[in-house]
Order: C-alpha cells, then structure tokens, then sequence
C-alpha cells in the first residue's frame, strides 16, 4: 500500500511538489504499479526511480498528482548468454492521494 504521509501534510504547492517528489524516489516509488508501465514485457527495478511532477490538483479530501516516473527495466532472454537486459523505462501515473489517511492509489496512464 501507498502511503504519503508527509505530502498530505503540505499546503504550499512548491512543498508539496517537493514533498511528493522525495517520498516516493526515498523508498515509496516501490509501491508504484511500475511493471505495468514497462514496454518490453520485462519487469521493474524501482531502484534508481526518479520522479517529475507534471500537475496537481488539490481538493479539501483529495490531492490529484500526474507523475512521470523514470526507472529501470529488466527484459529477461534477450541477449547473448541469457543475461537479462536493463533498459531505462518512463512512464506517466495518475495518483490519487486521500487527504485525511496519505492513502494513495496510482494508475499507469496511457501514452
């Protein structure tokens, strides 16, 4: 589960984009449905994730944030002696982040 207890906590947009951007490339990104935005039918390494923050919207119970996230994927089978190949990844996710609980859910967006 996606928990993004110190970005509900700001108020200011700049914190705010700051905040969200911390929390997941500092260990929350790992719960990002990231495998779903792989290109190769690899799967994710979320290890050297980094983030931007393309928008927000914010309500009094919802903050709405779309994300680019840049990561790493790993295609199995594909080269000279089995080794699996990493490739650099990007994809763009719809987050929806509960105001009273940092409860959040993320939907890889179309391209």
């Amino acid at each position: 589960m996606l928990k993004l207890l110190h970005t509900i906590e700001q108020r200011d947009p700049d914190a705010l984009i700051r905040t969200l951007k911390r929390e997941l490339e500092s260990g929350g990104g790992a719960n990002l449905p990231l495998d779903q935005g792989t290109s190769e039918g690899g799967y994710s390494d979320a290890s050297d994730l980094q983030v931007t923050v393309l928008g927000i919207e914010q309500s009094e119970m919802t903050l709405q944030a779309r994300i680019g996230v840049f990561f790493t994927e790993i295609v199995a089978n594909c080269s000279c002696g089995d080794e699996p190949v990493h490739k650099p990844a990007y994809c763009r996710m719809q987050l929806s982040i509960n105001r009273a609980t940092g409860t959040a859910t993320a939907v890889v967006m179309a391209d």
